[in-house]
């Protein structure tokens, strides 16, 4: 691997490949709060804090770690609005039946 030196006789790093690139952050925030109105509420609450955690994590540079709690975020939201969908539909069903 060679570099390249600038004018003041410095390394350029950039052309080296020694320059990490930052990922996006995908902390999935809003599909959090939105799971936050569905009826199952441990599940959803612990989605919102994996999201924050996400997001703490991505300031600090640990994107490994970010990527990681982004994606159990994901994981608990889906569940938890999978879960809340249900829990709606039997109780619609259940009053409609009754009445």
């Amino acid at each position: 691997m060679t570099t390249e030196s600038s004018l003041d006789g410095s390394a350029d790093y950039l052309k080296c490949g020694m320059a990490q690139e930052i990922p996006p952050l995908r902390n999935y925030l809003c599909l959090t709060m939105f799971t936050c109105f569905c009826p199952a509420w441990p599940i959803n609450i612990v989605a919102l804090v994996f999201s924050v955690l996400a997001q703490k994590s991505y300031e600090e540079e640990d994107y490994e770690g970010s990527k990681q709690l982004g994606r159990k975020a994901l994981h608990m939201g889906i569940a938890s609005f999978a879960i809340g969908l249900v829990i709606t539909t039997a109780y619609t069903v259940v009053h409609l039946t009754t009445v």
